[in-house]
């Protein structure tokens, strides 16, 4: 099996070398892939919330902070530009009239789905070019990462 590695030095393979070799390694694709994007020019956290939002459905500004941890005064402020952009807008709380709740708009729907297509077109490029062994081990190690996630 030939799996690649960078020439100036070899994979570790003990706990702590390999889990640092794979923090970089990932911190490097998810850059890669965080630059391929839809037509809004949005932070990691815009985006993050656009994508909870589609995933949970509309949520008051306080749940949406809860999931994405970050304090209530930030959510704010990313909501309010999620809304200026027309990505999301707030509507009055279905029981409790004093609250609101963020919900997508059809434009912000269409961004994540956008950059999901793009970002899902890019890494199936980076793919296509190695050996379906090396596809095989890439299939392996998500299901590794997947479980590591989920500890």
């Amino acid at each position: 099996m030939s799996v690649v590695t960078p020439s100036r030095h070899r994979a570790r393979t003990d706990a702590a070398g390999l889990g640092s070799d794979l923090r970089v390694s990932l911190s490097r694709v998810t850059r890669r892939l965080r630059a391929e994007r839809g037509e809004a020019d949005l932070s990691v956290g815009q985006f993050g919330v656009l994508t909870t939002l589609l995933r949970h459905g509309e949520m008051s500004p306080g749940a949406l902070a809860s999931h994405e941890h970050v304090k209530p005064p930030s959510m704010t402020r990313t909501v309010n530009g999620l809304v200026q952009a027309g990505l999301v807008e707030k509507v009055e709380h279905p029981t409790d009239r004093r609250q609101v709740v963020v919900r997508l708009t059809d434009v912000g729907r269409r961004e994540v789905t956008e950059t999901r297509r793009r970002r899902d077109a890019w890494l199936a490029q980076q793919l296509k070019a190695l050996t379906t062994e090396e596809r095989e081990t890439l299939a392996r190690a998500s299901e590794l990462l997947t479980l590591i996630a989920s500890r």
